[in-house]
């Protein structure tokens, strides 16, 4: 499940990448127009992706998850990174986000603000908290050429 997805490029880039699930979903409160047409133009290029793809305009609250769904969003903005972590780890699935835009009214930053910038803290708290739900954790940073809202963290149930 891609949250946020928009066009849903990172939710066809995974089911090229590893094919072993049998669809995606794309969920975004608004949908750009584009998106159908530029799925076909993925699907044209490469057909095993043809029908594999849902596009949904809802909110991730809305959306019934499974402990064997993969939730993943790119710039979850502000408090949409903590739902999309709450969301899958009450499911138990796997889960991946790149936050950004954090809303340092909203976002808790553990205290830590005083030793580390507060979008830092933020998410050192979202690594924990998800820890802290029986998730392994990892920390990554990609490359800044790509987005300066740069931080990875995935998450996995231990019990998995």
């Amino acid at each position: 499940m891609d949250v946020a997805g928009g066009h849903g490029l990172l939710a066809h880039a995974m089911l090229l990448l590893d094919d072993s699930s049998a669809d995606a979903i794309v969920v975004d409160t608004s949908l750009p127009p584009s998106s159908a047409r530029l799925h076909a133009i993925l699907a044209e290029t490469w057909p095993r992706l043809s029908g594999r793809i849902t596009f949904m305009s809802a909110r991730v609250e809305e959306v019934d998850l499974r402990s064997s769904d993969i939730v993943v969003s790119v710039h979850a903005c502000g408090g949409l990174s903590d739902v999309v972590l709450d969301r899958a780890s009450s499911a138990r699935a796997r889960v991946a986000v790149l936050p950004c835009c954090h809303d340092l009214d909203v976002n808790d930053d553990g205290g830590l603000a005083g030793w580390i910038d507060r979008p830092l803290a933020v998410d050192v708290v979202r690594a924990l908290r998800l820890k802290q739900r029986g998730y392994r954790t990892w920390t990554q940073s990609i490359s800044d050429d790509i987005t300066p809202k740069n931080r990875l963290l995935i998450g996995e149930p231990r019990d998995l």
